[in-house]
This record gives structure tokens, sequence and C-alpha cells, in this order.
């Protein structure tokens, strides 16, 4: 735990960068029926039926010094997709930085050795060599920033019926593009002395000798 929070309040390196990730299943939905539109003294009024359009998965990578987030949709949450988004993330977002300090939490997936399970060997050492994974406690996935950013993307982006990954990534696109703009991030306050004081019993109880 102190670990991550001591990554958080080191200062902002460019070419060290702290990035967030996280995903999280999204249902899709579509309306049965066509919605109302609004009319005078009367809202828009949508029917409480709905048809169930399967699923997906919303990857989030956020970096909160620089108030970046990049929004990755896709169908599936597999070791295949991970890989991928690390790729993206060293060669595409990243690809300046010497060494990505990567949060993450314990999924069994989070892991360097998907990289070798869907690279070939050079390959998987060379994005690996530009990764440094920091893991958040067992239990502890809320030590991870972009679980807010998560949040706020569930509250202002996905309240609503998405029946399609293509609607679903014209909406997070265009939700990305608006927080990258206003460079929106989150102001964390929890500290490691906070920890050592509010978590107290999480600490081992030393035996004096």
């Amino acid at each position: 735990m102190e670990e991550v929070l001591d990554l958080y309040a080191e200062p902002y390196d460019p070419t060290r960068p702290v990035v967030c990730l996280d995903e999280r299943p999204v249902s899709l939905r579509a309306d049965v029926r066509p919605p109302r539109p609004p009319a005078p003294g009367r809202p828009r009024r949508r029917d409480s039926e709905y048809a169930r359009c399967g699923t997906a998965c919303l990857a989030v990578a956020f970096e909160p010094h620089r108030g970046w987030r990049h929004v990755i949709p896709s169908q599936r949450r597999t070791k295949r997709d991970f890989a991928g988004w690390l790729k993206e993330l060293v060669d595409v977002h990243y690809p300046q930085a010497e060494t990505i300090r990567l949060v993450v939490d314990n999924l069994n997936t989070h892991t360097p050795a998907v990289l070798s399970e869907v690279y070939p060997p050079e390959e998987a050492h060379r994005l690996a060599h530009r990764l440094a994974f920091q893991y958040t406690p067992k239990h502890g996935s809320w030590l991870n920033m972009v679980e807010i950013e998560l949040s706020v993307l569930a509250s202002t982006c996905l309240d609503r019926r998405i029946p399609d990954l293509d609607t679903l990534a014209a909406e997070t696109a265009a939700y990305a593009q608006r927080r990258n703009a206003d460079q929106a991030t989150v102001q964390w306050r929890f500290t490691t002395r906070d920890a050592r004081t509010k978590l107290a019993h999480l600490y081992p109880v030393l035996n004096p000798a």
C-alpha cells in the first residue's frame, strides 16, 4: 500500500509517468421502441423495456499528473486484450518514456507474463522492459486512482442505453476528449502518513524487546 501512495506523492516525471489502468464490463442495451421527443410541458419519454445486445469491456488508462485518460472499448477482457493495451501505451501514447510505471490490481491477467503469451520473445522483452508494474494490495483496488475515473465515466457517459460497440467507442472517445481538454484529474489526498493513522489495524503489531 505504501509503495502505491509513495508513487503518487512523487513529483511529475514525464520520462517515468505514473499510469493507472483498469477495466470494467458494460452491458449493451437498445431501445425496443423509439423514444418520444420532448414537447411543450412534457419531457422526453423512453420506454422502460429494452433489448439486451450483449456485453463489452472498457479499459481506461489514466495519468493523474497530466490529467490525461484514454478509453479502449473491446468485446472482451482477455490476456490478449491486456497485452494489446500495454503495447498501445508503450508505442502510441508514451513512445518517449523510459519507463511507464503502471498501477494495476491483482487480476490474474494483469502481469507482464501475458506479453510472452501473445508476442514473440523479442517483442515481449522490448515491451516488458518499458513497463514497471505496481500492484495495489489485495482487497485494496480502491487505491488505484483510475477507479475514480471509472466512476466518473459511468455516471456521465454510461448512464444511458448504448446498443453496440461502435456507439460505445464514439461516446467514450468524446468523453475522454472533453476530460482531457479540461485536464481533469483527481485531487488525491490520502498519504502514507494517513494510512499509518487511519489504517493502523492493517499494520503488524511489534512486540517490544
